[in-house]
């Protein structure tokens, strides 16, 4: 159909590829008409940052407007009209970016569906590579603003209950290979019990969860655990079930589980440390309500980890990593898990807490050069010229720019990416696309 309706082949693939073989027609010829523009303004050799400013907004007007008319008219004689999982041509950030279900990315281990091809344009692809992070349920449009600034490359939804015994539902853009990636072994535990079995005898028949919901920054008071208590010891065996559905609705919000006859409890760091990839006490050392604020903050390092994974034999010799917004090292512990070297590492991380935790696993586990800078909005151009110069380029640049303004449970302050915090994600746009150029200028 796409063929007939005048595009090539090779845009026609491109297009299935990107947006899947079940897209509606009118999504295929959207896919086709945004990668035309980019083209357009490549082929006027805009720098990469110019291209994500202007591709979509004012540059080549004349030809923007042309393919437009071209994609309503022809969407209109295929009848297509069904919203599309690609970002829209006209700048408009309302359109939505539907989640996929079951939330399993391109590929995940062991999953029976079938597995995703995508195709990059040249001017994609790395290195450097890139890796962004943030929270899959963004408000409406922000992800397709996202992906618009990260080269129209489309997300990779993953929830991490695929991986493990906890749910984690982040969007990854990258331009990391999808083929041959292998997850990190041993696999980690699928399911509560499996990750937790000693508290299985204390856990009643009409609590049927298998897997905890997404880890928070905070964990349920001491009163509310109380309150749970007496409502239970006041009540029948089995309780009613109004007591019941009351129970489970805060044990599902707060991930409580049951360490005792009628006694619910708030996970520990060290157990939260598990459900996320991380080695046993690597957040000790910093206070209780710190180490629960970072690790809700933090990376699923399995999930990360599978994503990487195509490092490995790419980088025999290690790699050189620009990390911003750093955290606890999420990104870094899975490059070590994976058993890829960090010859160099300048990690960009503002939290006081989290700073001294990454050090501390850095100090103990790593022998490659860790260079520490305050603020993302400290490292300008001219820092990150230097470090290229200093260390050859970068191979990886990885981060999750904060999710504050951007996460469901934000209600008072869910401005998107024009939130006071999560509009750093422009940093991150700004700070890859000069490496990108930069790199790219030293390669002619």
């Amino acid at each position: 159909s796409l063929v007939n309706m005048g595009f090539s082949e090779d845009e026609a693939n491109r297009a299935i590829i990107r947006c899947g073989a079940d897209a509606d027609i009118c999504v295929l010829v959207d896919s086709v008409s945004a990668s035309r523009v980019a083209e357009d303004c490549h082929s006027r050799n805009l720098s990469d940052h110019q291209v994500t400013d202007r591709c979509f907004n004012s540059f080549g007007g004349r030809k923007k407007a042309r393919l437009m008319e071209e994609s309503r008219k022809k969407r209109k004689r295929y009848g297509g009209g069904g919203q599309g999982n690609r970002p829209s041509l006209d700048g408009s950030d309302e359109e939505s970016m539907p989640l996929p279900n079951p939330m399993v990315g391109f590929n995940l281990p062991g999953y029976s569906g079938s597995s995703v091809t995508r195709m990059l344009s040249k001017l994609d692809t790395g290195p450097p590579f890139f890796y962004y992070e943030n929270v899959a349920r963004a408000p409406k449009g922000e992800w397709a603003k996202i992906s618009r600034n990260l080269f129209d490359i489309q997300p990779e939804f993953v929830d991490s209950l695929h991986l493990c015994a906890a749910a984690r539902k982040r969007g990854y853009i990258h331009n990391l290979p999808i083929e041959n990636r292998s997850p990190l072994l041993p696999l980690p535990p699928k399911t509560i019990f499996e990750a937790f079995p000693h508290y299985k005898k204390w856990w009643p028949s009409w609590d049927t969860r298998t897997h905890l919901n997404c880890l928070q920054t905070c964990v349920a008071s001491a009163k509310l655990t109380d309150r749970i208590q007496r409502a239970l010891v006041s009540s029948s065996n089995p309780p009613p079930k109004s007591v019941q559905k009351d129970v489970m609705d805060e044990c599902k919000k707060w991930n409580l589980i049951w360490v005792g006859k009628n006694k619910v409890a708030p996970l520990e760091p060290h157990e939260m440390e598990l459900l996320l990839g991380f080695p046993r006490d690597h957040t000790r050392g910093v206070g209780k309500t710190q180490r629960y604020k970072s690790l809700g903050n933090s990376f699923q390092v399995d999930t990360v980890a599978y994503h990487l994974s195509v490092l490995r034999r790419m980088f025999p010799n290690g790699v050189r990593v620009l990390s911003l917004f750093t955290g606890i090292g999420g990104g870094e512990v899975a490059l070590h898990k994976l058993g890829i070297h960090m010859r160099v590492v300048i990690s960009v991380e503002i939290g006081e807490a989290s700073k001294k935790i990454f050090r501390s696993w850095w100090d103990q586990t790593q022998t490659g050069t860790l260079i520490e800078i305050d603020d993302v909005k400290s490292l300008t151009n001219d820092r990150v010229a230097s470090f290229i110069s200093q260390f050859g380029g970068f191979d990886l640049v990885i981060g999750g720019s904060p999710c504050n303004n951007l996460a469901g449970s934000n209600r008072h302050h869910r401005d998107g990416l024009e939130g006071k915090h999560s509009a750093l994600f422009y940093d991150y746009v700004r700070i890859l696309n000069f490496v990108k150029s930069t790199m790219a200028g030293r390669r002619m």
